[in-house]
């Protein structure tokens, strides 16, 4: 689906995932809470399967992902599947809701201590409500507040009990600083002319520009900033027509050197996946693993994780630019392995470096559970911009976002 200036992408929004056990009342809850039918609610275990995503704007969160999960007590060979999907949901969390509903909650504080470790908000919830009494309830509160120390809101479903508290809840425990993040960050202000430069080759469909160059291009205009846009073939016309030099260039990596090469000097440098490498990842961390290219060997395993799940493309940037210009340096039996959308593997001690696409598709909350995970395992992370500045020598003339 092609994203317009005024919507706001999955990748930027709240993501809010709610657990609890299988018919702890998860589904009802997260129709009442967004008042739609988001999650198909019965009585049978396992209804819900794979998590549900849904993005909405809710008062006074703002535009959020509620994330509807499988229960974290499933059974069989199916259930670890389903298991997997919730753990994997809970690395995108930003917000977790942790559905309590009886005296014994061992998985439920198990999974409360999941979230507190990394740093992820919780909210604990005593689900159903409505079906205990005055005393079982208080009781019950006090269980887990005394487990927790946090603020327990119980909901019911079927009265609508607690649903306006749990709201007001999760609007005080949003982290601090959420949303003021920038793409471009210090490098431009109010009247700075920026010229952007987008070759709309076959990884922009026709009729749409891709995400990173929609969502810079709705920040700079938000900036009050000035802004020429023009394909790689019109990059010189455009620097002619300009009375005064760009105070900044912005381009896509795979054309890193000719825009280089041709720039005023006077302009800085610096191209989507390079602002998205500090937006959406940790910039230090990646400039840093760009290092690790120079000590690659032919026997070297190298993995490139893709966010998009899409066919094959022809001059595809991850699946054969990036390969072929490492192979080039290194030998064509450098190991390249792909991996897409979530796939990411367990196990990364086998690997040389770990090249990260932009990730627009991806919060950073999960692109930063990525790179915790390299880190742990002692591998080098960088990303497709990096890398390709890297390799062609200029990352050090490459302006970086603050």
């Amino acid at each position: 689906m092609a994203v317009t200036l005024n919507e706001t992408p999955s990748g930027n929004r709240l993501h809010i995932g709610i657990f609890g056990k299988t018919n702890s009342g998860k589904s009802s809850c997260i129709n009442t809470f967004s008042g739609q039918k988001v999650s198909i609610v019965a009585d049978v275990a396992g209804t819900t399967t794979d998590p549900v995503y849904k993005s909405m704007e809710i008062y006074p969160l703002g535009p959020c992902v509620l994330i509807d999960t499988a229960g974290f007590d499933d059974e069989g060979e199916l259930g670890a599947l389903r298991i997997e999907k919730t753990s994997l949901a809970a690395q995108k969390t930003e917000l977790a809701i942790i559905l309590f509903c009886e005296d014994e909650m061992v998985q439920e504080l198990k999974w409360y201590n999941y979230f507190k470790k990394r740093q992820t908000p919780v909210i604990p919830v005593l689900g159903k409500a409505d079906l205990y009494t005055q005393e079982q309830k208080e009781y019950l509160i006090q269980m887990i507040q005394k487990n927790t120390g946090e603020t327990v809101c119980p909901v019911s479903s079927e009265t609508g009990e607690g649903i306006r508290k749990l709201k007001e809840l999760l609007a005080e425990k949003i982290p601090e600083g959420y949303g003021n993040r920038m793409i471009t960050g210090n490098l431009v202000s109010k009247d700075d002319l920026v010229l952007l430069v987008m070759p709309q080759d076959i990884q922009a469909p026709k009729g749409r520009l891709i995400l990173p160059q929609v969502q810079t291009l709705r920040e700079l205009l938000d900036k009050r900033c000035l802004i020429m846009s023009v394909t790689t073939d019109r990059y010189p016309a455009a620097l002619q027509t300009l009375s005064r030099p760009p105070k900044l260039i912005i381009t896509d990596s795979q054309v890193f050197p000719y825009i280089y090469e041709n720039k005023p000097k006077e302009s800085m440098l610096t191209s989507f996946s390079v602002l998205f490498a500090a937006y959406k990842g940790d910039l230090s961390y990646y400039i840093e693993g760009a290092k690790a290219i120079d000590s690659l060997k032919e026997t070297s395993h190298v993995l490139i994780a893709e966010c998009c799940t899409h066919a094959p493309l022809k001059e595809d940037i991850g699946r054969v630019k990036i390969p072929r210009m490492l192979k080039k340096r290194f030998g064509e039996n450098l190991q390249v392995e792909l991996v897409s959308g979530t796939d990411f593997p367990d196990d990364l001690t086998g690997y040389d470096l770990i090249i990260q696409c932009g990730a627009c598709m991806f919060n950073r909350k999960y692109v930063m559970y990525r790179i915790d995970r390299a880190k742990k395992q002692q591998v080098p992370v960088t990303n497709y911009g990096i890398t390709i500045a890297h390799l062609t020598g200029i990352l050090d003339h490459v302006a970086l976002p603050e």
